[in-house]
């Protein structure tokens, strides 16, 4: 898959900048389009006080909102031009109740989504796009940036999460015109040993070009803690996964790998479902 139509959800956020300016790298890399996006549900005041607000508060909150959301496309439409993208750019609104299914649709005419952690910020909450749902319903990768990433170019070593199992065969193909520009790419097995396998994928990738090694690591607490441990210790600078081998509900209740890795991570992460 080449990387030319991307989508940048942005909150508008100090710390969702850094995503943003990643999206514009990936942009300028690609020699790509860039659109950005933001999630506009009802502030978290008004849900949680539904019907006990006066009107006139209700009306001043939807008012410093369209504000805010001004504010936000100024400075998407601003970064963008002032770093080459004029005319490659462009800016829109979700304006409804399940703001994440709606993106999730939209994404669907998009090569990949980029965006930051979920902040829990309780002014930009009603902002924040959730990747993995992203991830989860629209079919398109999900690039996930975290807050304070800074990098002058893009990763060089990129980790793969590998379990053998649907979702991360999923994530390496649609990774696969990234990975194939790195100088080196790392796969990763939790466990004793690597599944079944594993040598024809290191076959797949090499016949891709790709300089690629195979490590093997016992789980140390849990998946997701392994990965961004190896990840740290290896200086990737990339993780690609699979999102949500089991259900969301499950991860929600138990948590999982996907959870624990996008909460966690200092590097940027490439989700596929």
């Amino acid at each position: 898959m080449t990387t030319r139509n991307i989508l940048c959800a942005y909150n508008g956020s100090d710390t969702a900048v850094d995503s943003l300016r990643y999206a514009i790298k990936l942009a300028k890399h690609h020699d790509g389009w860039l659109t950005g996006i933001v999630r506009h549900g009802r502030p978290v005041m008004e849900t949680r006080l539904a019907g006990k607000l006066p009107k006139d508060i209700v009306e001043m909150m939807h008012e410093n909102d369209a504000a805010q959301i001004k504010a936000i496309s100024d400075v998407f439409m601003a970064e963008t031009v002032a770093s080459g993208l004029s005319g490659r750019s462009e800016f829109v609104e979700v304006t409804t109740e399940d703001e994440d299914l709606v993106i999730s649709s939209i994404a669907r005419m998009f090569d990949i989504v980029v965006t930051g952690v979920p902040s829990e910020d309780i002014g930009v909450a009603h902002l924040t796009t959730h990747p993995d749902m992203v991830a989860l319903h629209s079919g398109r990768p999900v690039l996930v940036v975290p807050d304070g990433y800074s990098r002058d170019g893009l990763a060089d070593h990129a980790i793969v999460a590998w379990d053998g199992k649907r979702s991360a065969a999923r994530a390496m193909g649609d990774a696969m015109s990234i990975l194939e520009n790195k100088a080196r790419v790392t796969v990763l097995c939790v466990g004793k040993a690597a599944p079944k396998g594993t040598d024809r994928l290191i076959r797949n990738l090499e016949r891709h070009g790709i300089n690629v090694d195979l490590v093997i690591k016992p789980r140390h607490h849990s998946i997701g803690n392994t990965v961004l441990e190896t990840t740290t210790e290896l200086d990737a600078q990339l993780i690609v996964m699979g999102a949500y081998e089991h259900s969301k509900f499950s991860h929600d209740l138990f948590g999982g790998p996907t959870t624990d890795v996008i909460s966690n991570t200092k590097v940027p992460v490439f989700l596929s479902h």
